[in-house]
C-alpha cells in the first residue's frame, strides 16, 4: 500500500484507513464481532494502519479497543475524537478513550470532534502532546460550512491534521481547506469517501469504465477511492465498513497507479455521468 509523510514529522501513513461510525458500534455477540476483526485483518494485512473513532459513536471506541487487545500486533495507528464541553470533562473523556482503545498513554492522535469547545479542548490535546500522552493533534468537521475554520486552522499551524468529508460528490474542501492544508504542513483525512456507501449503491449496475484497468481498479469504489488519493493534499482515506469484502476492495485503491489531474477529470466526468 501506497504511504504518505505527515507533514509535521514525516512519518509514513498508509494512504487507507478505517472509520468505524456507525459499523463498530455493536455488541458483544461474536456474530457481530467476528466480521469486525476480518475487517481489522484485511486492513492490516494490506498495510493499513489507522483506525479512526470518537466518543460519538456509541460503542466503536470500545469495540476497537477489544479487537486490539485481541491482536495487538502490528499495532495500528489509533485515532479517536474528543466530543464534550469544558476542561475537566475533556480530560475525563480522554481518558476513557484511552481505556475503551486499550491504549494508554498510546493514542497516536486525537481530534476536536465538529470543533466543538475548540480552544478549551486544544489547550488540553497541546499540554497532552507536549507530555507526550498522545503524538498528534488534530480538528474535524462533517459540514462545509466550517472549512474555512479548518483552514484557518490549518493556516495558523495549530493541528497537525483536519479531517473532513471529501468525495465525487461533496467537493466543498477543494475551495480553500486542501490548499491550506498543504501550505500549512497539515495531514488531511478523508472521511465518507463513497458517501456512506450511497455512492456505491447508486453506481452499483453502471459498468465500470474500461480505461480503469490502467489504475488497476475493478470496481467504482476502488476507481472513487483513488480519485480522491490523486489529490495530492490528502494524506489518508477512511472508509467505514462492517463487510470484509468491502475492505478487501477499498484497500485495493491504495495500491498500484494513482491517477494525475487529467485522469481525475476523467473520473469525475464519468461518475457524473453515470
Amino acid at each position: 500500500m501506497h504511504t504518505r509523510p505527515i507533514p509535521r514529522t514525516g512519518e509514513p501513513l498508509p494512504c487507507i484507513g478505517l472509520g468505524t461510525w456507525r459499523t463498530f458500534d455493536v455488541g458483544e455477540a461474536a456474530s457481530e464481532r467476528a466480521p469486525l476483526a476480518e475487517v481489522l485483518r484485511v486492513l492490516r494485512e494490506a498495510g493499513g494502519r489507522l483506525v479512526d473513532s470518537s466518543p460519538m459513536y456509541g460503542r466503536a471506541e470500545a469495540v476497537v479497543g477489544d479487537l486490539v487487545r485481541a491482536h495487538p500486533e502490528p499495532r495500528p495507528f489509533l485515532a479517536t475524537k474528543i466530543w464534550t464541553t469544558g476542561r475537566e470533562a475533556g480530560i475525563a473523556q480522554l481518558e476513557e478513550s484511552e481505556r475503551r482503545m486499550a491504549a494508554p498513554g498510546r493514542l497516536d492522535l486525537v481530534q476536536v470532534h465538529n470543533l466543538l469547545d475548540l480552544d478549551v479542548q486544544l489547550a488540553t490535546l497541546r499540554a497532552w502532546k507536549e507530555s507526550g500522552r498522545i503524538r498528534y493533534v488534530g480538528a474535524t468537521h462533517h459540514a462545509s460550512g466550517a472549512f474555512d475554520r479548518l483552514a484557518a486552522l490549518a493556516e495558523e499551524g495549530a493541528v497537525d491534521f483536519v479531517q473532513v468529508p471529501y468525495s465525487v460528490a461533496v467537493r466543498g474542501a477543494e475551495a480553500r481547506l486542501l490548499g491550506a492544508a498543504r501550505d500549512g504542513g497539515v495531514a488531511v483525512l478523508v472521511m465518507r469517501p463513497l458517501e456512506s456507501g450511497d455512492l456505491a449503491t447508486r453506481l452499483r449496475d453502471v459498468p465500470v469504465p474500461s480505461w480503469a484497468g490502467e489504475l488497476g481498479c475493478a470496481t467504482w469504489p476502488q476507481l472513487l477511492l483513488k480519485w480522491i488519493l490523486g489529490h495530492p493534499s490528502v494524506t489518508c482515506v477512511i472508509p467505514a465498513t462492517a463487510d470484509p469484502r468491502h475492505a478487501a476492495e477499498n484497500v485495493r485503491a491504495g495500491e498500484g497507479p494513482l491517477p494525475d489531474e487529467a485522469l481525475r477529470r476523467r473520473i469525475l466526468a464519468a461518475a457524473r455521468a453515470a
